[in-house]
């Protein structure tokens, strides 16, 4: 089973990307409310895939991507924002993510980008 890891500053988008994964038998294995907690989380629990907001405090999730990719070139890392505005997510891609999600999260997109990266 995928392990992943859930990195958003928002409690309740934490808990609602959870419950979406565990319905679809996906196990969550961490989750962090910043960029920095993602790294370090990242580094001990090497998930298969990260799901990540890219607008937090401390350490955006663009700034933890680019950390991510530079120490562990095979990382899969879904981002997560509530804009979808085009730089954002061609700076996102560019900078490694395999995939990028809208938030309000529409479950089937969730899962068909999750199943997608993991393949």
């Amino acid at each position: 089973m995928a392990k992943i890891l859930i990195v958003d500053d928002a409690r309740f988008m934490r808990k609602t990307l959870t419950a979406i994964l565990e319905n679809s038998h996906y196990e969550v294995v961490g989750e962090a409310e910043n960029g920095r907690q993602a790294v370090e989380m990242y580094r001990e629990l090497q998930p298969a895939l990260v799901m990540m907001d890219i607008t937090m405090p401390e350490m955006s999730g663009m700034e933890a991507l680019r950390i991510i990719k530079k120490e562990f070139s095979d990382s899969k890392v879904i981002m997560c924002s509530a804009m979808g505005q085009q730089k954002m997510v061609v700076d996102a891609i560019e900078a490694g993510a395999k995939d990028f999600i809208v938030k309000p999260f529409d479950e089937s997109r969730v899962i068909d980008a999750v199943s997608r990266v993991l393949a």
